[in-house]
């Protein structure tokens, strides 16, 4: 394990672009400085690629926890890669008690999640029970990624809404959420907003990352501006 762990970083170190490291510190202050060594995610892509089709590629995702910020990214990325739902599933499931910051957690996708909605979102419902800020943050974000658009029921906003933390992390999501079901379904999306149902700084936050989007009107941005909270 220890050889393969040692291949993987200095692989990493190979690829490593120092001003995108400084730059990128700054975006994720949750992470020590001295564990990211700064890998564009286009490269880290690739780099995941290559390394999902050699055989220690299981090996090096039951090195948990990892010591660098860019070690989790790759780890994430190769499980993007599998084909298998379940074996997907299991891989985050492994995974997601060690992500601890919103950037890792984040750039998890997996395609193969596209063709199961129904199993899918069992785990998401499951997710965003933990007591794991960042598995309910990609809890949230799978529901965000794959159910607002072909396959959306409003009571997929109630799911959302169910959530309730101090986690900042966790309410951003929620408000990235808002704010999308906003700009996809708006007329399901919009009663949340006019009769208040978000805690305040979720509601605040909705509207204004609403006021920020480019796919919402300028119409409806006056009209959700005018249900903003004052916070006393």
């Amino acid at each position: 394990m220890e050889i393969i762990e040692k291949r993987i970083q200095e692989r990493l170190f190979e690829l490593q672009d120092i001003g995108y490291k400084h730059f990128h510190a700054k975006l994720i202050p949750t992470v020590d400085p001295d564990t990211i060594i700064g890998v564009r995610t286009p490269v880290l892509r690739r780099l995941a690629k290559e390394v999902a089709k050699t055989d220690y590629a299981d090996d090096f995702m039951k090195i948990l926890p990892h010591k660098y910020y860019d070690e989790n990214n790759l780890h994430g990325l190769i499980i993007e890669t599998v084909k298998d739902f379940g074996k997907a599933v299991e891989l985050i499931n492994e995974f997601l008690p060690y992500i601890d910051n919103w950037a890792t957690c984040d750039i998890i996708s997996p395609s193969v999640f596209k063709t199961h909605p129904d199993e899918l979102l069992v785990k998401i419902k499951e997710w965003i029970r933990s007591d794991k800020t960042y598995a309910v943050r990609f809890g949230l974000k799978m529901l965000m990624n794959h159910y607002l658009d072909d396959s959306f029921r409003e009571e997929y906003l109630s799911l959302a809404a169910s959530v309730k933390s101090e986690e900042y992390y966790v309410n951003m999501m929620i408000a990235w959420f808002f704010a999308t079901a906003l700009a996809k379904q708006y007329d399901a999306a919009v009663p949340f907003i006019e009769q208040k149902r978000l805690d305040t700084w979720i509601h605040n936050k909705t509207i204004q990352k609403s006021a920020e989007s480019l796919r919402i009107s300028a119409e409806k941005k006056v009209y959700l501006r005018k249900f903003r909270t004052v916070v006393k």
